[in-house]
């Protein structure tokens, strides 16, 4: 069962219901289907991630953005365990209760490592994977990562944050700072998302990492991108992606950091649209 957003807020969209989890999921245009997997930022939604996209890759496709189990409007029960098997079974639930059969996947940081177990365990489902600022292989922990994870909410850590996110930090306002705050305080929000990646954090990367003999096998079209300046994963994670995943392809913004999407939001989704509307020219499986 779906329903319409009756909330103020836009990040509060349609809700579904699958088992006993109530996921929340921006749902906008028609034709092939989009998912959009956001990453695991302290307070952050799908509509946090994805604002700057949705609008313009909903005008040619439809577009999937859920709220990530742990994270932002959706729910479970708190003692439910959270790791790559519950969050690709919550895609599957949610595409299943849409009757969406195959999906183009993108995926941010730790939406990343999803969209790669996704499409490892269920590889017919999907069409094409983006993979930006990607976690899904071992690497060690970052300092910024560290600090990610291991947020505790005050104006100064947030902003102390987000100077981690962006390699501008001319775009880092007061009120961009105060509403990240904000928005990581709202609710259980704060208790849900320190249970995810405890200490030694270095554990949630191995969570996350995927077979990368596996990788190997992966058929579809895959653009990974990368923010050179990125000090939460490093560069180097994507560069061993390209050598893993037959038929990828690896673009890099300079002067750019983990906040691609924001930071280069004109030309990242010129890029994507681009890959994802091209149907042409298939990379042969």
């Amino acid at each position: 069962m779906t329903t319409g957003n009756s909330a103020a807020s836009p990040e509060v969209a349609n809700t579904l219901q699958v088992g006993d989890c109530t996921i929340n999921y921006h749902d906008r245009g028609e034709g092939e289907a989009i998912l959009l997997i956001h990453g695991s930022g302290p307070g952050v939604t799908a509509w946090a991630n994805w604002r700057g996209v949705i609008p313009a890759l909903s005008e040619k496709a439809r577009v999937i953005a859920p709220d990530m189990l742990g994270f932002g409007y959706t729910s479970c029960p708190m003692e439910r365990p959270l790791d790559p098997d519950a969050w690709v079974a919550q895609l599957v639930g949610l595409l299943d209760a849409l009757d969406i059969e195959t999906v183009s996947v993108v995926g941010n940081s730790f939406g990343g490592a999803i969209a790669l177990a996704f499409a490892l365990r269920h590889p017919q489902r999907v069409h094409r994977l983006v993979l930006m600022g990607s976690a899904g292989l071992s690497f060690p922990l970052t300092e910024g990562l560290d600090k990610v994870w291991g947020y505790q909410p005050s104006l100064a850590a947030m902003r102390e944050l987000i100077q981690v996110f962006a390699f501008d930090h001319s775009i880092i306002t007061d009120d961009l700072v105060r509403m990240r705050y904000e928005a990581s305080i709202r609710d259980d929000v704060q208790t849900r998302f320190a249970q995810l990646f405890p200490a030694p954090r270095q554990q949630g990367i191995e969570l996350l990492a995927v077979d990368e003999t596996a990788l190997r096998q992966l058929s579809q079209p895959t653009l990974i991108i990368h923010g050179r300046d990125d000090q939460v994963i490093p560069l180097e994670v994507s560069e061993r992606l390209l050598r893993l995943i037959p038929h990828a392809q690896l673009h890099v913004f300079g002067e750019c950091g983990h906040w691609v999407q924001i930071e280069q939001a004109a030309a990242f989704t010129r890029l994507l649209s681009d890959f994802l509307g091209n149907n042409e020219n298939e990379v042969a499986a």
